[in-house]
């Protein structure tokens, strides 16, 4: 593999901005990519205000931001976006044929030795990769919103990838002080939407059955189990318990714990009824601008105060 300089990000909506931004902290060349360039300069704007609020919370220098700006290069012209690039994210549309379209047209245009990544949350990576031809070049890369914040990243390769590529994100992820996880088989949902999903389909038929009401069940998890997951995760924690205790445990509560394959009818009658959550204003919560301003600023403060607060070295 062929030493990474220049990294490309496809995508200026919800993800685009904080991956360029990860990036060029770490001194890469970042091109930035949008179907339409007028909304271009806001994701300049939307990196110095990232850099500009971790900066007062003691991350980053203020006055390493103009350089760290200098190195994002915006572009509506795809052809010209992608032409030097050592590194393609891409994170445009969640729709597995849009994804395929892109990394076929990637991977007539891209230099040879360019590894080409896909953000996907969910979608399979070797369905995307599919009608490509060069697919040993081709990987996933799920960042986790918002992604500068948040350090996970998980690294999912098809039967096709190849060990080089693997390894060559693996580091690159690792350089821009990511924490990348290896997912060894590419299954729908990855590891952690897999585990996010078993949750939440578990507190939503809670709330459905009338066990508890939505706001017990959140109580329930920050103030319990979730008060330690940053610190104690689930597999470790049945090794401390003793998986004698966790054998007997899931011998008796499992066969009672919601393991429908269909999403709760209580989403669908929500749904029905316009009840969008943060869009509509009412969803299992009611909501105003007000409220929706502090659960953001709530999460996005959290999520900064916990940087380089989780690192273990015993395991």
């Amino acid at each position: 593999m062929a030493e990474i300089k220049n990294i490309t990000i496809l995508g200026a909506g919800m993800m685009g901005p904080g991956l360029a931004q990860i990036f060029a902290v770490k001194g890469y060349n970042v091109t930035l990519w949008a179907r339409r360039a007028e909304v271009l300069p806001g994701v300049i704007e939307t990196i110095k205000s990232n850099l500009n609020l971790m900066a007062e919370n003691g991350i980053g220098k203020a006055a390493d931001i103009d350089s760290i700006i200098a190195r994002v290069k915006t572009t509506d012209n795809f052809e010209e976006a992608v032409a030097d690039a050592d590194f393609v994210e891409e994170a445009v549309g969640e729709k597995l044929e849009l994804k395929q379209q892109f990394f076929e047209k990637l991977d007539r245009i891209c230099k040879p030795e360019a590894i080409l990544a896909t953000n996907t949350s969910v979608i399979s990576i070797t369905e995307i990769a599919s009608t490509s031809e060069n697919r040993h070049r081709i990987i996933g890369t799920h960042f986790w919103n918002p992604p500068y914040l948040i350090p996970l990243v998980e690294v999912v390769p098809t039967p096709d990838t190849s060990e080089a590529t693997v390894n060559a994100t693996m580091e690159l992820l690792s350089d821009c002080g990511r924490k990348p996880i290896h997912v060894k088989k590419d299954v729908p949902g990855f590891v952690a939407n897999r585990l996010q999903h078993a949750l939440w389909r578990e507190a939503i038929s809670i709330v459905e059955r009338g066990i508890a009401d939505p706001k017990t069940v959140d109580e329930a998890i920050r103030y319990s189990f979730g008060f330690r997951l940053p610190i104690l995760a689930p597999i470790e924690n049945a090794d401390m318990v003793g998986t004698q205790l966790t054998w007997n445990i899931h011998s008796y509560i499992l066969k009672h714990i919601e393991n429908s394959t269909e999403p709760s009818p209580l989403l669908k009658e929500m749904l029905d009824s316009g009840k969008l959550g943060f869009p509509s204003g009412s969803g299992f919560y009611d909501w105003n601008d007000e409220k929706i301003a502090k659960s953001k600023r709530a999460l996005q403060e959290y999520l900064i105060k916990q940087q380089g607060t989780n690192e273990k070295d015993y395991l």
